[in-house]
């Protein structure tokens, strides 16, 4: 029988082979991000069977889970308990895993209420460039004072190691939830009216505007849920036509998300307005979230994000390989990160092997 520190004795073995080779690891676990990102070079290594919940405390609201472990196995253990993952990750596939969402520091239509992925990490084990095992954090808040290294993991797409193990700290899922619809007329509208109602104290746990429609989650109890949604107004979405509205947005299922022109995620403030470019536009995070599908140029898209202090991701291109784009994915960095993206690259990677160009083309 495999155990788990079979599996990952032989990913440490794998490691240490491809440093004395000076071969490059292209890390794969459940390949429901495979679209994400620059596309790495490399030989695959396949992390996908490094499974499991390692320990579950539902009176700490931490649970301990092996990167492997799929996204809806854990769910269907945390839902038994009356808990979730507050950051509501979503899932492209059945074989989503942990590892690769918290990998790419991805979190869903409750983001702007409760927090992102990364800031549910509470600890990680990971194997490094050096093919040693390194444990960081904790289960508790208090493990994690100071500079907490285990959340570099978050976004970091596997270039600065294997994820083995990630604590994470769940929250109790709410008594009731109800989605009010309001119709503002245009997607301006739906903005300044979004505006005013989270300047209010009501318990909004996402939102979304899709074809100048704006939808307003509530979570809560059953009182507080019902108090504001009469507050709110509009109308309320029926709870299965919600949930799966939902569910659709948070994994890409919507018809927004269609194939067809290459999507782009806009991370930006809150009050900009509709983005000047040809486009379809769908909004997110209470209006920090522009997705947006559009053949623009790279350039321009780049120049509209960081003229706001904001950033774009082009976040899934419709091709592969060579002249369709995928070498301008993330938003450039200033000389002085890059250095000290560099920098911390080097300390965890030195000799460059995991997802060589996943991020940046010059990376190690």
């Amino acid at each position: 029988m495999t155990t788990d520190r079979d599996i990952s004795n032989e990913l440490q073995t794998r490691v240490l082979d491809a440093v004395e080779r000076k071969e490059a690891l292209c890390l794969r676990g459940g390949g429901s991000l495979d679209f994400y990102g620059r596309t790495p070079t490399g030989r695959m290594l396949d992390v996908s069977s490094h499974q499991g919940i390692v320990h579950y405390a539902p009176s700490e609201l931490v649970v301990t889970v092996r990167a492997g472990t799929k996204i809806t196995a854990l769910e269907q253990t945390l839902t038994e308990h009356g808990q979730m993952l507050a950051f509501e990750p979503p899932r492209y596939s059945a074989n989503a895993t942990v590892g690769g969402v918290i990998a790419a520091n991805l979190s869903g239509p409750r983001r702007a209420a409760c927090g992102a992925a990364r800031d549910f990490l509470l600890g990680c084990r990971i194997i490094n460039g050096r093919g040693e095992i390194l444990s960081f954090g904790g289960e508790v808040m208090k493990n994690v004072a100071g500079f907490d290294v285990s959340r570099l993991m978050a976004g970091a797409l596997g270039t600065l190691g294997i994820l083995l193990e990630v604590s994470i700290r769940t929250l109790p899922r709410p008594q009731a939830e109800a989605t009010q619809v309001i119709e503002p007329g245009s997607v301006t509208a739906a903005l300044a009216t979004l505006t005013q109602i989270r300047a209010r104290p009501l318990p909004v746990s996402a939102s979304a505007i899709v074809n100048d429609v704006l939808y307003l989650r509530l979570s809560g109890s059953s009182a507080g849920v019902l108090a504001a949604g009469k507050i709110i107004g509009g109308d309320v979405l029926p709870m299965d036509k919600a949930a799966l509205l939902w569910s659709r947005i948070r994994d890409h299922e919507h018809h927004f998300f269609e194939p067809g022109r290459p999507l782009w995620r806009l991370s930006v403030p809150a009050d900009m307005p509709p983005p000047d470019i040809e486009g379809d536009c769908l909004i997110e995070w209470d209006g920090q979230l522009r997705w947006l599908r559009t053949e623009a140029q790279p350039a321009a898209i780049f120049a509209l994000a960081a003229a706001t202090g904001g950033h774009a991701t082009a976040y899934r291109y419709q091709t592969k390989g060579k002249g369709d784009g995928r070498d301008q994915v993330f938003q450039p960095l200033a000389a002085p990160l890059m250095a000290l993206q560099d920098r911390i690259k080097a300390a965890f990677d030195p000799h460059g092997i995991f997802n060589p160009g996943r991020i940046h083309a010059d990376a190690h």
